[in-house]
């Protein structure tokens, strides 16, 4: 008996990875596969600057695009640019080789977007939201030490290192990770690696309550192996600790740091001393968009899994352009879940640092993304999508206890208490308190955007 074809909104289709020819792009068309899949030469060969990236695309970007690009450098950039190879070669890889073709499609590529913007992809009006902050979720004013954050009754991040491979545009440490820019004078880390890790396991020895330890940075792939392992082996050694977590972009944005033999060895010997221990390691990485998922990608997923840690999980950011719909969304989790053994687990609003507005999504519409993705993966790999509220955390996006749709403000409440609300005198701030959240301006109806508008003007004018 034959059945009906009931058709969906969302059609799954198997779709096998490929990685892009990198030899399309005239500045590589005599690179090697052997030398493709060298770590060093991926970072010897990483984009930092227009006169690079001319070097590699050659006569197919157009004057305009570097022009928007220098624009957007010298007036709103808060991240540096540094694009590794592999990264690069993931956008706009069925673009046609006429230059203007190109172009068009080089700029319209989703993942071009959050690495390597140009002034035109920011809001003309509101390129920062009103309540936009630096340090956007306070987690300086959260350090127990320099660069660990207890943020979290039980759980605590641990910043290695202000450097990654690659460098996003919407980074929400964008205070502190990488070089300044003409908009960014960054915060430093100010004591030696060696000093900041004996400060950070101290204070995990003398603070029994902490169980799960995220340890990033920047990223872990910029940390020198032995420095790192000794690090982990040392965490290892606290009985208290229960969780580790490895955060690292460069599983996706350079994996061929993880393909290392030494690295890869140097992996195994942690994830047997944390076998041993019954203690959880799994490494966290940061894709965005499908095309980033490539078989090399896939290949440095098993390997990492092959060397013992438990998962390799994506966190992800909901942005605009790149991914805010259901069918970007599942197109990459399908990719990540199904074909690259990396599972998906969280995907951010983006948060409300400088410059952001244009990537970042209104909570209704990460509400109904939300609901549109249900059904599809199963349970365990599919994405919850969170706000990062700031001074409260994580939240599922229908967590919020109010909303005001017209001034795009959400409220919301949280369970535990934090650096930030125990005084020196000890006084407990309640635990009902409700914290604001703000959709971007430019998604309002006219009625919110004059609001705003009015907020902004009454703050210029007490400012003078």
């Amino acid at each position: 008996m034959d059945h009906p074809v009931i058709r969906q909104p969302y059609p799954y289709v198997r779709t096998a990875l490929t990685e892009p020819d990198w030899r399309r792009l005239p500045g590589w068309r005599d690179v090697t596969a052997a030398q493709w899949r060298d770590a060093q030469w991926q970072r010897t060969h990483s984009v930092k600057n227009a006169r690079q990236l001319r070097a590699v695309a050659g006569s197919l970007l157009s004057d305009r695009f570097y022009a928007e690009l220098h624009a957007d450098q010298a007036e709103f950039a808060t991240m540096a640019m540094l694009l590794p190879p592999q990264m690069l070669n993931t956008m706009a890889p069925h673009a046609p080789a006429e230059p203007a073709a190109f172009t068009e499609a080089f700029l319209a590529d989703p993942i071009r977007r959050y690495m390597l913007p140009v002034r035109s992809d920011r809001h003309p009006h509101w390129p920062s939201h009103p309540k936009a902050e630096r340090d956007s979720l306070h987690e300086a004013n959260m350090w127990a030490v320099e660069g660990l954050t207890h943020r979290y009754p039980t759980k605590v991040l641990a910043e290695l290192t202000a450097t990654c491979p690659q460098y996003c545009g919407q980074c929400t440490r964008m205070d502190l990770v990488g070089t300044s820019t003409p908009q960014v004078t960054k915060a430093r880390l100010v004591l030696r690696p060696a000093d900041r890790q004996e400060q950070m396991l101290d204070y995990l020895k003398r603070t029994p309550a902490v169980r799960d330890v995220v340890v990033s940075g920047g990223d872990l792939a910029n940390v020198p192996w032995p420095r790192l392992e000794t690090f982990l082996l040392r965490l290892l050694d606290l009985g208290s600790v229960r969780d580790i977590r490895l955060a690292s972009k460069a599983v996706v944005g350079l994996p061929q740091h993880w393909l290392r033999p030494r690295v890869l060895d140097g992996v195994a010997r942690v994830a047997g001393v944390a076998a041993r221990r019954a203690v959880n390691l799994a490494v966290h990485t940061h894709a965005n968009h499908v095309q980033s998922v490539t078989p090399l990608v896939a290949e440095a997923a098993r390997a990492l899994l092959d060397a013992g840690v438990r998962d390799v999980r994506n966190q992800g950011v909901l942005m605009r352009g790149v991914n805010a719909t259901p069918e970007a969304l599942l197109d990459l989790c399908f990719a990540l879940q199904g074909e690259a053994n990396i599972l998906p687990y969280y995907f951010y609003l983006c948060d409300m640092i400088p410059n952001a507005e244009h990537w970042r999504t209104p909570l209704h519409e990460a509400q109904r993304i939300q609901e549109a993705i249900m059904g599809y993966l199963p349970g365990y790999a599919t994405p919850r999508i969170v706000c990062d509220v700031p001074d409260v955390g994580k939240r599922w996006v229908h967590q919020a206890v109010a909303y005001d749709r017209e001034r795009g403000i959400s409220y919301w409440t949280k369970n535990y208490r934090t650096r930030l609300e125990t005084g020196d005198g000890g006084t407990d701030a309640p635990l009902d308190r409700r914290h604001p959240y703000y959709d971007p301006v430019d998604t309002l109806p006219e009625a919110g955007r004059r609001w705003w508008s009015g907020q902004a003007a009454n703050a210029s004018r007490g400012a003078q």
